[in-house]
């Protein structure tokens, strides 16, 4: 079928869904028959006017779907009989988003089923569920956050507590109360590409710190503070995304020390610290006045919650996250509150955090197998690495060649918040991609990235 050609929608899809939604339905149809051979990826890009990027993310989400398999030097082959094609209510599976920092999903049967057991509990409040609640989350759900909290060492009072919409607009909120436009916030220098955004859109002006592997340089805090007078500072202290690093308990305590010697708040978006067995203790325990505390559930749970237990520096400012949260997003899912009260209460939530430590600590050991020639940054528990491409390799070109093959990749221009982007590339290890596929995915990516290439 090398002369097959489908129609694309004309209903605002992306384009590579589109062709992978041809397929499925060109098996469905009998138009496309279990052992037929598809066009070459590029005659097909020509066929139908479109890049041939689009046309390998859409044969590559094919194979994720599989409905194609593809073999090097012989081509594309459609691998499902007609009554084996993906149902249409199936399709919600292809939409994750790949520039993000995604962690393995699980896929034991037993957890699975726990999960799903939550979600019927839950459910069976749904009407409840489905009615305007607290800008900031009820008493069940605070004290589910305190008890998740204190995994993390931290036992503040339920009044500083505040469920959020996940850790995006909770930086925004919390933003929104202490700077106005022009004002300064300090940062690494290669950062969370959140807050660039959050930054361009209030208007404030960010500045990066140098640091090293244990993170941020203290005196260099203490000297941006006095020749910025910054209204805050940010940090992802533990597996800091891009970079992995993690900042050294000592060196916390050094920083806890600069920013209450000139009573500057600080924003600890604490993604991962939920990650690691033995994590050092978050910033909020050395410097609790100062501190906003961001305890997002998207990296050791799951991003489809859309959950964040935040913990305010007091009740006042607390009080204040709460307005402007209300004025954001109203108020966080009830229902989504209820799923994570529930995990958190009856175990499930830890299984998953589990889950997720021990099924990274064994993607990060492929990594260090199939790029041990390569040089990156990265620590067994985080979910991506942070690759350093070769002299006269632009980061540009690997992406270009990487696309469609299902490996969430981002250059470093994203991260970086002053000077000229280095030549590296955050490679996320997680999403829905099998040990295998990473495995297969990463020598692909050791190829084109090595000096022979």
């Amino acid at each position: 079928m090398q002369s097959w050609t489908p129609t694309l929608r004309p209903d605002g899809a992306a384009r590579y869904i589109q062709l992978a939604d041809a397929i499925a339905e060109g098996v469905a149809n009998g138009t496309l028959s279990l052992g037929d051979r598809l066009p070459p990826q590029r005659r097909l890009a020509d066929r139908l006017g479109i890049d041939f990027t689009t046309v390998s993310r859409g044969y590559a989400e094919a194979r994720r779907r599989g409905l194609i398999n593809s073999h090097v030097g012989r081509g594309t082959f459609v691998a499902r009989a007609p009554a084996e094609a993906e149902r249409p209510e199936l399709r919600r599976q292809s939409d994750a988003d790949l520039t993000m920092n995604l962690p393995p999903e699980p896929q034991d049967a037993d957890l699975l089923e726990r999960m799903q057991e939550g979600l019927q509990t839950v459910s069976a409040n749904l009407i409840d569920l489905l009615r305007y609640q607290s800008a900031t989350g009820g008493q069940v759900d605070k004290d589910a956050a305190s008890t998740w909290l204190s995994l993390r060492g931290l036992v503040p009072s339920l009044d500083r507590i505040a469920v959020t919409p996940g850790a995006h607009p909770t930086m925004l909120a919390i933003l929104m109360s202490i700077a106005r436009p022009g004002d300064t916030v300090l940062c690494e220098d290669v950062t969370y590409p959140g807050l660039r955004s959050i930054a361009g859109r209030l208007g404030l002006h960010l500045v990066g710190l140098p640091g090293d592997a244990e993170g941020i340089d203290p005196d260099a805090l203490d000297t941006a503070i006095r020749q910025h007078a910054p209204k805050a500072l940010y940090l992802n202290p533990t597996l800091q995304n891009p970079t992995t690093r993690t900042i050294s308990l000592a060196r916390r305590e050094r920083i806890a020390e600069v920013i209450t010697s000139c009573k500057l708040p600080l924003i600890e978006d604490d993604a991962y610290g939920f990650i690691p067995p033995n994590p050092p203790a978050p910033l909020a325990s050395f410097a609790p006045d100062l501190v906003w505390h961001i305890g997002g559930l998207a990296k050791c749970i799951g991003a489809g919650l859309r959950l964040a237990y935040t913990v305010a520096p007091n009740s006042h400012a607390s009080r204040e996250l709460a307005h402007n949260l209300k004025l954001i997003s109203v108020m966080p899912s009830p229902l989504m509150m209820a799923l994570a009260t529930r995990w958190i209460t009856d175990g499930t939530a830890d299984r998953i955090r589990r889950f997720i430590r021990e099924e990274t600590v064994a993607r990060q050991a492929i990594a260090a197998q199939v790029l041990s020639a390569s040089n990156y940054e990265s620590l067994p528990h985080a979910f991506n690495i942070w690759l350093r491409l070769p002299m006269g390799l632009g980061r540009a070109e690997v992406i270009g060649r990487m696309a469609g093959t299902g490996l969430g990749i981002m250059p470093s221009d994203a991260f970086t918040v002053s000077g000229e982007p280095s030549e590296s590339l955050r490679v996320c290890l997680g999403g829905q991609i099998s040990r295998k596929e990473l495995r297969d995915t990463l020598g692909l990516l050791a190829y084109i990235t090595s000096s022979q290439f």
